[in-house]
């Protein structure tokens, strides 16, 4: 009998707890004003030139590593992580977006 009215009140609680997040994530979204949307054009512009720090920082780590300036291997191989990573993204987004516009081409209006 008390665990079963531990478990219960546990429940209870939990439920609570989600019940007050829930309204609280609602009452927060009909407050805000939404930000302003910016365009592909813009997005993709912003993009590349994340993904472009990140390779002038990749290839800065590199310069520094080689001349002795910096010894931390662990900054380094985060640094070519990311960078591959980004890079191998913005390939992905690159192909998408060329399938899209090829199938957009050939339809017929």
């Amino acid at each position: 009998m008390v665990v079963k009215s531990v478990a219960i009140n546990a429940y209870q609680n939990s439920m609570d707890i989600r019940r007050r997040m829930v309204d609280n994530t609602v009452a927060n979204k009909l407050q805000k004003p939404q930000a302003p949307v910016q365009n592909f054009n813009e997005t993709l512009s912003n993009s590349l030139t994340k993904v472009n720090d990140l390779q002038t920082e990749k290839k800065t780590m590199i310069e520094e590593f080689a001349t002795g300036k910096n010894q931390n291997v662990h900054e380094l191989m985060i640094s070519l992580q990311k960078a591959g990573l980004a890079m191998s993204m913005t390939g992905a987004v690159r192909s998408k977006i060329m399938t899209s516009y090829k199938e957009i081409m050939q339809m017929p209006f």
